[in-house]
């Protein structure tokens, strides 16, 4: 385990997404983020941890263009969010699944390409389908969400997710509203999801260990205004087994992160 502050682009490896010296606040608020600077390269699983309202979802907003900086800039490949042939696109999984009842799982998966347009309706039928497979759901996409398991929804959600064609993934605590025994296999079927498509991720969460469980990096916000976000190096080998969770850096690493959200809360 190391840890740092994190800054800006180190110039080793590929950088997908950048806040750089970024403020922002919500109309006739105090600023949420002030003077705020960290960098994500191109692949990692970077999760982002803190107290409760530390302006969290903010950063998300922010990166996916749904609020825009009072100051500063965010960059993605190297070019400002927004601008024209920045050529990165943001997919984002909320808590809920959100998938529309009265669709059935197939047409909430491909409802990104009908947003899109310019695809015939076979081959957005076939690369539906394709999705559903690769999340584990061939077979169920005719039927309505209301026949499928939490679980099950959420994998729906992801694949509509990655019909975006997004390189970054912003997945914001999507499985919080499951119960415990359902949270442990999507943290791991997720975790192979991303082995697989090698995604650049994003991860909000409140669970200190699932967060040492699929990330490459932590990144945690302290009080509110958020200026910097402590850096935690994950070094656990992939792939990852729960018995991974039980080593000595994982446990160090855990009980840091608790000290650090009790600390916050203060």
């Amino acid at each position: 385990m190391s840890r740092n502050q994190s800054g800006g682009n180190d110039g080793r490896e590929e950088i997908l997404a950048e806040f750089k010296n970024v403020t922002f606040g919500y109309d006739g608020e105090a600023p949420l983020i002030r003077d705020l600077s960290f960098c994500m390269k191109k692949g990692e699983f970077v999760t982002l941890v803190g107290p409760s309202g530390c302006g969290k979802s903010t950063i998300f907003r922010l990166m996916n263009r749904l609020e825009t900086p009072q100051a500063g800039e965010i960059l993605l490949n190297g070019g400002q969010s927004g601008q024209k042939g920045v050529g990165v696109r943001c997919g984002y999984m909320p808590q809920q699944d959100l998938l529309f009842p009265w669709r059935t799982v197939a047409e909430n998966v491909r409802l990104p390409l009908e947003i899109k347009g310019g695809m015939g309706e076979k081959e957005m039928t076939e690369r539906a389908e394709e999705a559903l497979s690769s999340v584990g759901l061939s077979g169920w996409g005719g039927k309505l969400p209301r026949e499928l398991s939490g679980g099950m929804r959420q994998r729906a959600s992801f694949a509509r997710t990655l019909m975006t064609g997004a390189e970054l993934l912003l997945l914001d605590e999507p499985f919080s509203a499951l119960d415990y025994l359902t949270r442990l296999t999507m943290r791991e079927w997720l975790l192979k999801q991303w082995e697989r498509e090698r995604k650049t991720v994003l991860f909000i969460t409140h669970d200190v260990e699932e967060a040492v469980f699929l990330s490459t990096r932590i990144l945690a916000a302290g009080r509110r205004p958020v200026s910097e976000l402590l850096e935690y190096r994950v070094s656990l080998p992939y792939p990852r087994t729960e018995a991974s969770l039980n080593t000595p850096e994982a446990a160090a690493l855990k009980a840091e992160l608790i000290r650090m959200f009790r600390e916050g809360e203060k």
